[in-house]
């Protein structure tokens, strides 16, 4: 691993007061990993209730800031830290579980951004927000007001790929799992940021230049899109450039354990015409009460498989939109009820639900003669901003924190669009429930907040934080101490 020297953090932008009371924990096994992160997480919030924001944007800034929840649902925004991280477009984020809770020891997350320029820089992020003891002079006569968290630094990068970083993800505290533009996907150990194995993914041979190819001439488009780690940590699908096709992988041996071609029907189906790409852009893993499933985005549309492999049903209603980004989010954590969350390009965020009850025949009648007949298509429940909201551009990443209060639960979504706006959302579940009993799509959830990051955001990342223990101050030694010692004994920790 490249070691990179520390740089401080550096402010910008911020309002208001922070803290929070509260427990963090996974709402499941399920939605913990699925990617994209975007796994739902739950806490038990009580007032007020705080949420760190991470985004990434075309202009190589790496952004955090704290989403402070009042009672009345009035959100105030502070700046925990600037870096500028990347020498090009930062490409994707991954944020890890909280360490251990140790007594007399504060809490980190492990934050790591992807980009452009071929490197994977890694973070300590607290868990807990900052103290108002860490406001210096410069935050009073800012334009916007600052607080910084001096907790948030820099570890270092890993120079694994040579091409560039399309998604990352730690589907456990100890592991990082990145893939590449090079067609490869790499498995880091935190512990020590060593390269545990490479998986090699085929370079698809040259059938023609799909439109929109950006592939150097005479080169073949290639790079792994995406990728999804099952629950059970031991498979994963991924999908690449230039091949109309999902792999799946044995993660105990980092072998490949089969391949799902996608028919000329299935492509149809999803407006993957004969000049289109045909190729996967999104894979996710996701549960309901008909039992596990994966959904796989294209550029317009979106096909769920079942476990046996065949398709379930099509996803995007006419007429189709760009889509941006795909998560299942679970509603009900007892009944393994999830609902199939999607951004598109005129800036909303469309919950689909994807139970076989729920599914309904396309309004395209089968093909006389030939004995084919059109997948169902998944049943469109509610959806999020729009223009009704003021929101035209699109969105296109989004974070969801799942919160349980006295009135029941809520959803949280901080859902990041090209234009720089940073938009909280607020969710019931209850609402949701109740909108999948209804036969008409309902426009749900308040806008609490709007903040101006002032960069045209790439991805998002969320989570809720750890209130501060009692008695745990920050230490001044302890910011000055940059010992790898101490980093791998933390690590040694999260691997138990």
């Amino acid at each position: 691993m490249g070691k990179r020297k520390r740089t401080d953090v550096t402010p910008h932008e911020a309002t208001a007061q922070v803290s929070t009371n509260g427990k963090k924990t996974k709402t499941s096994e399920l939605s913990a990993s699925t990617e994209s992160a975007k796994s739902t997480k739950s806490i038990e919030a009580s007032s007020p209730l705080t949420i760190q924001v991470v985004t990434g944007s075309y202009d190589r800034i790496l952004h955090g800031l704290t989403a402070t929840i009042l009672p009345d649902d009035q959100v105030e925004f502070a700046d925990t830290f600037l870096f500028n991280a990347h020498n090009s477009a930062i490409r994707c984020l991954a944020l890890s579980p909280p360490s251990a809770p140790e007594p007399g020891k504060l809490q980190k997350v492990m934050l790591a951004s992807g980009s452009s320029d071929e490197r994977i820089n890694v973070y300590n992020i607290s868990a807990h927000p900052p103290t108002h003891g860490s406001q210096d002079a410069l935050s009073s006569v800012a334009p916007r007001k600052i607080l910084e968290n001096p907790k948030n630094r820099e570890l270092g990068t890993l120079l694994h790929h040579s091409s560039t970083i399309t998604k990352l993800a730690f589907p456990t505290k100890s592991k990082l799992i990145s893939s590449s533009e090079d067609s490869t996907i790499a498995v880091t150990r935190t512990r020590d940021w060593s390269l545990l194995s490479t998986i090699k993914a085929p370079v698809p041979k040259p059938l023609g230049r799909p439109s929109g190819d950006t592939a150097a001439l005479g080169a073949t488009p290639a790079g792994v899109n995406d990728f999804a780690v099952h629950p059970s940590m031991k498979l994963m699908i991924s999908v690449s450039r230039g091949e109309r096709c999902m792999r799946l992988w044995n993660l105990m041996t980092a072998k490949k354990a089969g391949v799902l071609n996608f028919s000329r029907d299935m492509l149809q189906e999803v407006g993957e015409g004969k000049h289109s790409s045909g190729e996967g852009r999104r894979v996710v893993w996701g549960s309901t009460e008909d039992g596990d499933e994966f959904c796989v985005g294209f550029d317009r549309d979106a096909l769920v498989f079942g476990m046996d492999s065949t398709p379930k049903c099509r996803i995007m209603p006419d007429p189709k939109k760009k889509i941006h980004e795909v998560c299942y989010i679970t509603i009900d954590a007892t009944s393994d009820s999830a609902l199939l969350a999607i951004s598109t390009e005129d800036g909303k965020i469309l919950f689909f639900s994807t139970k076989n009850e729920d599914l309904t025949r396309s309004s395209s009648t089968a093909e006389e003669g030939k004995g084919k007949t059109s997948l169902p298509v998944a049943k469109l429940i509610a959806q999020v901003g729009g223009k009704e909201a003021g929101v035209s551009g699109r969105i296109k990443d989004f974070g969801v924190v799942r919160v349980s209060g006295k009135d029941g639960d809520s959803l949280i979504i901080a859902a990041g669009s090209s234009d720089g706006k940073l938009r909280i959302f607020k969710l019931d579940v209850t609402e949701l429930k109740g909108a999948g009993k209804s036969k008409t799509t309902k426009t749900t959830g308040k806008l609490l907040g709007t903040y101006d990051t002032q960069n045209r955001i790439t991805c998002v990342e969320a989570f809720a934080m750890i209130p501060r223990p009692e008695g745990v101050e920050d230490s001044e030694d302890e910011l000055e101490e940059v010992s790898e010692d101490d980093d791998k004994d933390e690590d040694d920790e999260d691997d138990d």
